[in-house]
């Protein structure tokens, strides 16, 4: 029976010639992650239940990096609940302040994913690595404590959208606009536990950090999962990252899915999404006067080293605009390295922004830029939910670093 790229992924790690939509099956992983909210969860639940070692002390990742370095007291237990946790159980991929960065960065910079893998996360944003040509998708913290005991998971196997990416991406058009513009398409519930599946010559045009942030607002479609075929792109970068061999799968010609949706990268323009879900979208050129307070570049979606570079690049020899607080957070610690050997770093600051150490502090409404009422946002996140970034009368808006700079020097949303 013909499979998906998704469900041939999953077949072969539940050890199965053949799977199908809705078939409830248990799989094994190849990584299970959690960060410092989600793993205390996990492992109180471990404890509550006679304890237990983990399945393979390589194969689970926990990242401190949504309140670290930490805010407050509790945030600071936390991450001591995740840091005794893995001393005590020889936990092998632990990052914590100094090595840590932004996981959905981290772990693929790390080369802890490859092709071909099955990933869990108690994350929703775990889906990102389907970038890499993995099956990769969040789950709750009592999934991933089971996870971390057994090595397994079940899953319900999804369905899946086709979306075929043609031609090339204009000029400042990067992969936030074309998800942004798939969203707007099919709406925040359009690929509800279903796979969006990547696929078309367009797909040459994206580069491995476009392709990063597409997957990782899969989420924000209602999907399980988003997924590139690997390819070129993908083995020169895995080649780079990961000393494991990558497993390549295919969809067959003749696979089944529920719609097919595509999207011409030569007819995109820089796009927005307005208050409060993503698929409120508009282009930028039809967005008007919106005055703004914040600017935020970086996140899971938008810190890599491109993002920075496109934000620089703007930037650079200007100053932003009066009243208008920027912030930049590089997703890892190498990237912030590196964007200050190249100079980065210096040009943000001189333009009046600030740079953070990696984290995904404003991003969830944490801290490191928390809005007041009434005040408006530019973000290179992913969510823009009522009250995710502050107040509950606070308005963030969508867009990439790019868009996200030229409104920091305009002061309000728009491109130079």
């Amino acid at each position: 029976m013909a499979m998906t790229l998704s469900q041939k992924i999953l077949a072969a790690h539940a050890g199965l010639d053949n799977v199908v939509a809705g078939q409830l099956i248990t799989a094994d992983l190849d990584l299970v992650l959690g960060n410092d909210i989600t793993s205390p969860v996990a492992i109180k639940e471990i404890e509550a239940h006679g304890g237990g070692k983990v399945f393979d002390k390589s194969k689970i990742a926990l990242v401190m990096d949504h309140f670290v370095p930490n805010k407050d007291i509790k945030s600071a237990e936390q991450c001591k609940c995740c840091r005794e946790f893995a001393r005590a159980q020889g936990v092998e991929n632990f990052f914590d302040v100094g090595q840590m960065g932004i996981e959905h960065a981290l772990l693929p910079e790390k080369g802890l994913v490859c092709a071909g893998d099955l990933v869990i996360g108690a994350d929703s944003h775990t889906c990102t690595y389907g970038a890499l040509g993995a099956f990769s998708t969040g789950v709750g913290s009592t999934d991933m404590a089971y996870g971390m005991l057994t090595g397994k998971a079940w899953f319900k196997v999804p369905s899946a959208i086709k979306v075929v990416l043609r031609g090339r991406k204009k000029q400042h058009v990067s992969g936030k606009d074309v998800i942004l513009h798939l969203i707007g398409i099919i709406g925040v519930s359009g690929a509800l536990y279903k796979s969006l599946e990547f696929t078309g010559d367009g797909c040459a045009d994206m580069t491995m950090d476009d392709r990063l942030t597409i997957c990782n607002m899969a989420i924000e479609a209602g999907a399980k999962n988003g997924i590139f075929a690997c390819d070129d792109v993908t083995l020169a970068y895995l080649k780079e990252h990961c000393k494991r061999a990558p497993g390549v799968f295919e969809a067959d010609a003749d696979a089944e899915y529920e719609r097919e949706v595509i999207i011409d990268l030569g007819s995109l323009e820089p796009t927005v999404s307005f208050p409060h879900l993503p698929e409120n979208t508009h282009k930028v050129s039809e967005t008007g006067d919106i005055k703004i307070d914040q600017v935020v570049i970086g996140s899971c979606t938008n810190g890599r080293i491109s993002d920075l570079r496109a934000a620089a690049e703007v930037l650079k020899g200007r100053k932003v605009a009066d009243g208008v607080r920027t912030i930049v957070i590089p997703a890892t610690q190498s990237i912030y390295l590196q964007a200050l050997e190249e100079g980065l770093i210096k040009t943000f600051i001189e333009a009046g922004a600030v740079v953070s150490t990696p984290t995904c502090g404003p991003c969830l409404g944490g801290y490191m830029g928390i809005l007041a009422s009434g005040e408006k946002c530019v973000a290179t996140t992913n969510r823009n939910f009522v009250g995710r970034m502050g107040a509950a009368d606070s308005e963030i808006y969508l867009a990439s670093p790019y868009v996200a700079a030229c409104s920091a020097v305009l002061g309000r949303i728009g491109v130079l």
